[in-house]
């Protein structure tokens, strides 16, 4: 197997593609099994695979016919022979059946990665997004950061 140049970035196109194309198997395949996840949505952490597949078939589920774009930027990586750590800012776009753009949001997100055998995987995956202190709202646009 050819040596990966950067198991982030690789990580990241892979976690795109299923998302796009709704493939929980695919979305999974980047994760270890001692996968720890803190998400920014509604749970405070998941741990394992069955916990990360239970998240992705409902999140895909409740898709119907819409689909997700993830568009990558700013993204950064540190390695070493046997961990990369790297974050990222995510946009998450849902479009209509025919293409429409129809809600968006962005997320920060950062992986570490860790070499098991000739492959990494994700064993830490942290989300987030700045709060707004005085209404305790996230903001999930960038460009409502002042």
């Amino acid at each position: 197997m050819s040596e990966i140049a950067d198991p982030f970035l690789h990580a990241l196109d892979a976690y795109r593609a299923a998302v796009r194309a709704k493939d929980v198997d695919a979305f999974l395949a980047i994760y270890d099994e001692s996968l720890e996840v803190f998400d920014l949505w509604s749970e405070w952490s998941q741990q394992g695979l069955a916990a990360r597949r239970e998240m992705a078939e409902e999140w895909f589920g409740s898709l119907g016919d819409e689909y997700v774009v993830v568009d990558i930027d700013e993204a950064r990586s540190t390695r070493s022979e046997d961990l990369v750590v790297g974050r990222a800012i995510l946009t998450y776009t849902a479009y209509s059946p025919d293409g429409k753009a129809i809600r968006s949001l962005d997320n920060r997100i950062t992986l570490g990665l860790k070499r098991t055998g000739d492959a990494w995987k994700v064993f830490h995956e942290h989300t987030s997004a700045p709060v707004d202190h005085a209404s305790g709202r996230a903001i999930l646009r960038r460009e409502e950061v002042a």
